[in-house]
């Protein structure tokens, strides 16, 4: 256990309001103010400092450690790192906390702040102290070595990268490995419960898949249980994180072995994606399926959580299909996809992870992300509008009356829509073409 961060580094402090402040000239006052709000509180709220020299993060209302939400938490923070070391240390500080993690167990998704013994299910499997829950989830792994290899980059610091981590990233590649052929993993995960996306089917095996390639996960991002064993997006951003595995094992650990393993098993992923995971469209395109066994099922839909297909380009923009991507992005932002809702205030991607019709503001900041500037613009102001009063960004909201929304405090919706405000300022400093070169 360790002291949350109340207060923050002076250094810190001018960062977040020097964002806040772009933001605003950018945007207007009010939704400037909700970004510097909302950058404070993360660090603030969210974040515990270890005595090991470790940061651990809560998702927010939850008092336990997502993998996956811990690293998109501190997404906006990360293009400051460089100018800023006391925000690089903390950044550095979750990364150590999360190769503990993975180090301590693989196949969890979440992790309590130490031998607590807290879980989500009393009942679970897994009755290790340290595990909140161990839904086995592909971007578990993934969202780690991105961290790690965004933050090597941003300030060629290397002092995460002692010999734990290099276990760690060898592990990643072993376990993403061993999970292409799940008939034959020590994974199961079996829950008393009546609610089918909360357990997995056969005995805690999952459904029947064949060998393609691909690696297996038993859930998806949003932690309900996949139809298909095989998810398309978390395969094609495993894939880009192998590429970071490799690139830290050339560099750091001159590590050829893993090197080659890494690359290897990237190529087979995407490989597995583009033969089986490549399937016609509702209009006749060939688009990504958001999940397959390889048997003949194939579900078509996507999920507002990352990594999702709409966040393709965000995650995994060196293995994907440009061609493939943009139609089926327009598959997702269309009522063919069977979580696409629409209201008479918004309209976007939800889950089904929560009530029917709702949109989720994280779709709808990835949505403006990997659009142009306008939608960027349009969408950032309609997070800002559907906040049902708080001014804070919710999990999800009715988009016909968005004071009806579900969790009022979930601290990865509020980096989504910080990362969105920050994309914005950075479109307005763009200097505009003149009139003879337009």
């Amino acid at each position: 256990m360790g002291t949350l961060t109340t207060t923050l580094d002076p250094a810190v402090s001018e960062v977040v309001d020097a964002a806040a402040a772009r933001v605003r000239a950018a945007a207007g006052d009010r939704i400037g103010d909700m970004v510097g709000a909302a950058l404070r509180r993360t660090l603030t709220d969210t974040v515990t400092l270890g005595e090991d020299g470790t940061a651990f993060v809560i998702t927010g209302d939850i008092p336990a450690m997502w993998l996956r939400d811990s690293t998109t938490q501190l997404t906006p923070y990360l293009r400051f790192l460089a100018d800023c070391p006391p925000l690089a240390d903390l950044v550095a500080a979750v990364v150590r906390r999360q190769l503990a993690q993975l180090a301590h167990d693989p196949y969890a998704n979440a992790f309590n702040d130490g031998p607590t013994g807290a879980h989500y299910d009393p009942e679970d499997v897994c009755d290790d102290p340290h595990v909140w829950e161990q839904k086995y989830e592909v971007d578990s792994l993934a969202y780690p070595v991105t961290l790690a290899h965004r933050l090597w980059r941003s300030t060629g610091r290397t002092d995460v990268f002692d010999a734990r981590a290099h276990d760690v990233l060898r592990t990643v590649v072993r376990q993403l490995r061993a999970e292409q052929r799940h008939d034959e993993s020590p994974y199961r995960f079996s829950r008393a419960t009546t609610i089918p996306t909360e357990t997995l089917a056969r005995d805690g095996r999952g459904t029947p898949v064949a060998v393609t390639g691909m690696t297996w996960s038993g859930f998806r991002p949003s932690d309900d249980a996949c139809t298909y064993g095989y998810n398309v997006p978390a395969n094609l951003f495993a894939a880009q994180a192998l590429l970071a595995v490799a690139d830290i094992a050339a560099e750091v650990y001159r590590d050829t072995a893993l090197v080659e393993d890494a690359r290897t098993l990237s190529r087979e992923l995407t490989a597995g994606v583009a033969k089986h995971g490549v399937v016609p469209g509702p209009g006749g395109e060939d688009v990504y399926a958001y999940e397959v066994d390889g048997l003949g099922g194939v579900l078509l839909m996507d999920d507002a959580n990352t990594p999702s297909l709409l966040s393709l380009p965000l995650i995994a923009p060196d293995v994907l299909d440009r061609g493939v991507w943009e139609a089926t992005r327009r598959f997702v932002l269309s009522p063919d996809n069977p979580y696409y809702y629409s209201g008479t205030v918004a309209a976007g991607v939800g889950s089904p992870h929560t009530k029917p019709g709702r949109v989720w503001p994280i779709a709808l900041a990835v949505e403006g992300l990997v659009g142009t500037p306008a939608d960027r613009v349009r969408l950032l102001h309609l997070i800002a509008d559907t906040d049902g009063g708080t001014g804070q960004v919710h999990e999800s909201f009715d988009p016909s009356d968005p004071t009806q929304f579900s969790r009022p405090w979930f601290s990865w919706a509020d980096s989504m829509f910080c990362e969105l405000a920050l994309a914005v300022a950075d479109d307005a400093a763009q200097p505009r073409p003149s009139q003879e070169q337009a």
